[in-house]
């Protein structure tokens, strides 16, 4: 503060001065709630004491805060509020301005916890005829969660390559801001083209896990306009965001797989098919193999028979040569014969050697009876022609 040693303040300008400082004097406070009210505004004003003395400090959650959180402050109540310390000018008096505020202790977390399911139940907001199917072959995935730790390599080491385009917002899963960055993460996502949305994030215990036991929270979820998908590892009460969530799984592993689940079943039915559709070629194949061998079977056996009609026509061509020969050889034997039989018995030839032949209205005289006394008879001798008539016929 030496730097303003010589400067001269007026007490707003010193106030603000102060609030300037005090404001980056963040810290986390836990104790009792004393009174607490609303104002007309809307903001609630309460007190928080320890419990060993009578130490009492003022507080102020805005109201754009307070309805953040599902903490109705009541006294008695022991929470834990986190934020920085405030002069308020018109008074001077120190107030500690809370940003957050959450119940301490688990036993207080669980009864928030309890109150909250009961009451969202009873308004359908869990009801499984709500849920939603994830759709089949999901492309466009949101995912929410903290890009601090091993969740989001999780996820995407086991994410199949079926083409997923992933769009990932980093947001606190845990502590004070987590509810707020979670609520800006899904209405981002809202003006988003997704297929479904995942919220994933590892296990913890009931306190770690409160940002996702938030009421605006959880009808964000249940009035998502996409299926969504909560991968929230928990000990043993679910986080209500999941049950509010179309399909719940136990780790963010979990979930990847889910979303791997259509593809993979289309993978397998391709690889069914592409494997029916080979074993179908292979049958035709083989059947046209079977075919072609029979073919071939076939073709040998009418060369076969073919070359076997080729030699037996061959051999009875042979034979019927043969014979034809042989009927030629009788016939010309024959005609041989029947040349000399002819050549011996022609008249003309019996003419030349001295005989004549005799004949009598154009018919040959061969006995006595042929001819009639008065009778003319022609009488054929190699020099020509004798006509004589028919005086007297003697009988042997």
């Amino acid at each position: 503060m030496e730097l303003f040693v010589d400067k001269i303040f007026s007490v707003s300008e010193f106030i603000a001065l102060l609030n300037i400082g005090l404001k980056s004097s963040k810290a986390k406070i836990i104790g009792e709630v004393g009174e607490a009210k609303a104002g007309p505004t809307g903001h609630v004003y309460f007190t928080l004491k320890d419990e060993n003395d009578q130490s009492i400090m003022k507080c102020i959650i805005w109201k754009s805060r307070y309805n953040l959180y599902d903490i109705k402050l009541q006294e008695g109540m022991k929470i834990m509020a986190y934020g920085y310390p405030e002069i308020y000018p018109p008074s001077g008096r120190l107030s500690f301005i809370a940003e957050t505020i959450e119940l301490a202790g688990e036993g207080g977390l669980k009864k928030q916890y309890d109150e909250l399911k009961k009451k969202l139940e009873k308004e359908g907001i869990f009801a499984e005829e709500k849920k939603r199917p994830v759709p089949r072959y999901p492309q466009r995935i949101g995912v929410i969660t903290s890009k601090q730790g091993a969740v989001m390599a999780d996820f995407l080491n086991n994410i199949g390559k079926f083409g997923f385009k992933i769009k990932m917002i980093d947001s606190r899963v845990e502590g004070q801001t987590a509810t707020r960055d979670l609520l800006a993460s899904i209405k981002t996502f809202r003006k988003q083209d997704i297929d479904v949305l995942v919220i994933i994030r590892g296990g913890g215990s009931l306190e770690s896990l409160m940002p996702f036991n938030n009421e605006l929270l959880v009808r964000e979820v249940a009035n998502f306009p996409v299926p969504v998908i909560a991968g929230i590892g928990h000990d043993k009460d679910e986080p209500l965001v999941a049950l509010a969530a179309d399909v719940s799984e136990s780790t963010p592993t979990a979930a990847a797989n889910l979303l791997n689940e259509s593809w993979e079943q289309a993978l397998l039915f391709l690889e069914r098919y592409e494997r029916n559709i080979i074993d179908r070629y292979e049958m035709i194949l083989d059947n046209y193999k079977a075919i072609e061998n029979e073919l071939k079977i076939s073709l040998r056996n009418f060369k076969n028979a073919l070359l076997n009609a080729k030699i037996s026509l061959r051999d009875s061509l042979n034979k019927s040569l043969s014979g034809f020969r042989s009927l030629l050889l009788a016939v010309n034997q024959k005609l041989g014969q029947a040349e000399k039989a002819v050549f011996f018995n022609n008249p003309e030839r019996q003419i030349r050697l001295g005989y004549s032949i005799a004949s009598c209205d154009g018919k040959i005289v061969r006995r006595t009876g042929d001819v009639k006394i008065g009778k003319n008879i022609d009488i054929k001798v190699i020099d020509g022609k004798i006509i004589s008539e028919v005086k007297n016929i003697n009988k042997n």
